[in-house]
């Protein structure tokens, strides 16, 4: 019987991955991963290569680099996933443990560098920890609260033969909060006259919209999100009074004013800190997450429920009732709606954001997913771009990176094929990872970005102006959008007039198709069922084509201040 070869750190490391279910890394090789990168060709799993490290560590579960630059051009990512609450495996190569000793090429201690960014961080130096290691790494990132880790390889260690096997991936223990906890939390509410719901990014990582829906719907409690939990209340529900977080003092301000009990469900204060809307100190606070409560003198929780969210709701709910209605909530509400409505309606060029975002929402459909990128255009987003569904308007508002929307976009579609994915981006942020679109063209993964151009860092020159009543250093040419994006071999258009934003999107999401439609084809006459037909058949003559990335170039006006009607009078 021929004995079996015993395969090395490398290819059992992959084995470990795939163990996990990673069945996609992002990255770029080097010299010193050589034997990673041949073991994952080996092993089926996808390997993208990215055009930067940075790009990669946005896009991934799983992310690649090589030692030195490749390893430090990973860390906004990282920081990214650790500070966004988003799992992310991050591995490096490194030197052989015989050179680390010396003053080596590219050689930098990567787990001390990696170290304040990550939940876990270890070097495997010796090749039967390998399966425990990536065990472990894979638990620390996926557990409450989720984050990045790191895994360091070294060369020579990679090489190493190691006789071990992965571990097992372990079912997750759920935990559920006190009967203790529940009565007291009942009984604040039961107590409150104008209590205010305040849902966080927490909310969303463990698919409580639909229990927290059923809460405030019970309980005519208004309900707030941060940026990060956009739909997890749906837009139209009549207690939804939207997100938090703008700089500006807004209607939602103004319910926490009035508000005498705060419930933090799934909230987390790097979201949005507590001094942004907690003003009264002595307003009661309710804590409902997986984990115990960070707190500062603004955020002290009276009673805090640590478990399964949707358990605590429901067990709340079950012995608690409140039929007043929050008049003073429905009445914000109600001016909320009429404003939106009148600067939707904005007809002017350069277009206006409440009017752009209205725009889009109307192309959009309830599932399909916007990524914002970081800057001015994201308080707008916030603010006026409302959803149906969580996680179908994904924002960085923990770290808050610029640059994160085009990677994202990319693992969006990844994840979601079937849906419309669009990247807004200012253009700052868009200039910072725009070599990823050569990416989605390669791997076949068609998306829409819409650029809000306004030729500098808005946000910063908007805070400039606020304190200084001056700015500086803030402004900056672009280069040519459209060509930009065609020379990358995406399809480009330019937004001249407040009406031709709409169609420009539907051409843009539907542009595949119409290429090859006659001219006297008009695919919106047919019939829903003819147009599904269509739709399938020309998927089959397109199997073996390349979908294509698209950028549309949109002119915008300053973006702040928001108006002066947008707060109260």
């Amino acid at each position: 019987m021929e004995e079996q070869k015993v395969k090395n750190t490398a290819q059992v490391l992959v084995e470990c991955l795939r163990e996990e279910g990673v069945d996609t890394i992002f990255g770029i090789p080097g010299e010193e991963t050589l034997d990673l990168m041949f073991a994952i060709k080996e092993s089926g799993i996808h390997f993208i290569d990215t055009r930067h490290e940075q790009g990669a560590a946005f896009m991934a579960d799983v992310c690649l680099s090589t030692l030195g630059p490749g390893a430090t051009n990973l860390v906004t990512g990282v920081a990214d996933a650790f500070l966004d609450g988003s799992p992310l495996v991050a591995i490096t190569g490194q030197v052989g443990t015989d050179q680390m000793q010396l003053t080596s090429h590219q050689y930098l201690d990567l787990t001390t560098m990696f170290a304040p960014i990550t939940k876990r961080t270890k070097q495997i130096i010796r090749p039967d920890t390998v399966a425990e290691i990536t065990r472990l790494a894979f638990k620390y990132a996926e557990n409450e609260k989720p984050g990045a880790t790191h895994i360091d390889l070294p060369k020579n260690i990679a090489k190493m033969p190691a006789d071990v096997k992965p571990l097992k991936k372990q079912e997750k223990m759920i935990e559920y909060a006190s009967a203790k906890a529940v009565e007291a939390a009942s009984a604040l509410i039961k107590q409150a006259k104008l209590p205010v719901i305040l849902a966080g990014n927490g909310a969303v990582r463990q698919n409580s919209s639909k229990m927290l829906t059923e809460f405030v719907n019970a309980l005519h409690i208004p309900v707030v999100n941060t940026m990060m939990a956009k739909g997890i209340v749906s837009m139209d529900n009549p207690y939804s009074l939207w997100t938090l977080g703008i700089p500006q003092k807004d209607y939602v301000n103004k319910i926490f004013e009035e508000a005498d009990l705060v419930i933090g469900v799934g909230y987390d204060m790097v979201e949005c800190a507590p001094s942004k809307w907690n003003v009264r100190l002595d307003t009661k606070i309710i804590h409902i997450a997986s984990e115990p409560a960070d707190v500062n003198k603004r955020y002290q929780p009276d009673v805090e429920l640590v478990g399964d969210i949707s358990n605590s709701l429901r067990k709340i709910l079950n012995i608690t009732t409140r039929e007043e209605e929050p008049e003073f909530a429905l009445q914000l509400k109600a001016r909320m709606l009429r404003e939106q409505e009148e600067m939707a309606a904005d007809d002017s060029y350069p277009m206006k954001p409440a009017r752009i975002l209205s725009d889009v929402r109307k192309i959009m459909g309830k599932e399909d997913i916007v990524l914002s990128d970081v800057g001015a255009h994201k308080m707008w987003i916030a603010r006026h771009y409302h959803c149906y569904e969580p996680n179908t308007c994904l924002i960085s508002n923990g770290f808050a990176s610029m640059g994160f929307s085009v990677p994202g976009a990319i693992s969006a579609k990844m994840l979601y094929p079937e849906r419309k994915v669009l990247a807004i981006c200012g253009d700052g942020g868009f200039m910072m990872n725009n070599q990823e679109l050569e990416t989605a063209v390669r791997e076949n993964i068609p998306f829409v970005t819409l650029i809000w151009e306004d030729e500098s860092y808005g946000l910063i020159k908007w805070k400039e102006m606020e304190q200084f009543g001056d700015s500086c250093y803030v402004d900056f040419a672009n280069p040519d959008f459209k060509m930009m994006a065609e020379s990358m071999h995406c399809k480009g258009y330019e937004i001249h007039s407040s009406a031709e934003l709409i169609p420009t999107l539907k051409e843009a999401f539907e542009q595949k198709i119409n290429e090859l439609l006659r001219d006297d084809w008009d695919f919106d006459r047919l019939s829903m069922l003819e147009q599904a037909i269509l739709l399938i058949s020309f998927q089959e003559i397109l199997a073996n084509d390349t979908p294509k990335a698209v950028v549309i170039n949109e002119a915008i006006t300053e973006m702040f201040p928001i108006p002066s009607n947008s707060g109260y009078s």
